[in-house]
């Protein structure tokens, strides 16, 4: 089970999968060129939305489908530091969408 961190320090913000620092995926779609961002809806938090997703899927094509689904049901609902992992990412997206 992996584990995704989100914090806000003093030199930004900071994201990361099991204490290493989460590809922001561009290679895939580059929804922002500024990175991640979360707490509302858009291009920034749907690039951790979609950063995060395919990471835990293993699966680019996948993870941009459900991206935006998930980026307006649980990024954009995070606190300014959170938590999320691999079972509440599956719970979280049962709820949303069909996977």
């Amino acid at each position: 089970m992996k584990t995704y961190e989100g914090k806000r320090t003093i030199d930004g913000l900071v994201v990361t999968v099991d204490g290493r620092p989460l590809d922001e995926r561009y290679d895939i779609k580059q929804f922002s060129k500024y990175g991640f961002e979360w707490t509302y809806e858009g291009s920034n938090p749907q690039q951790l939305a979609l950063a995060i997703l395919a990471d835990h899927f293993g699966d680019g094509d996948r993870a941009l489908r459900l991206s935006e689904a998930f980026m307006k049901a649980v990024i954009a609902n995070l606190d300014n530091d959170w938590t999320l992992d691999s079972a509440q990412i599956d719970a979280a997206l049962k709820e949303v969408v069909q996977v």
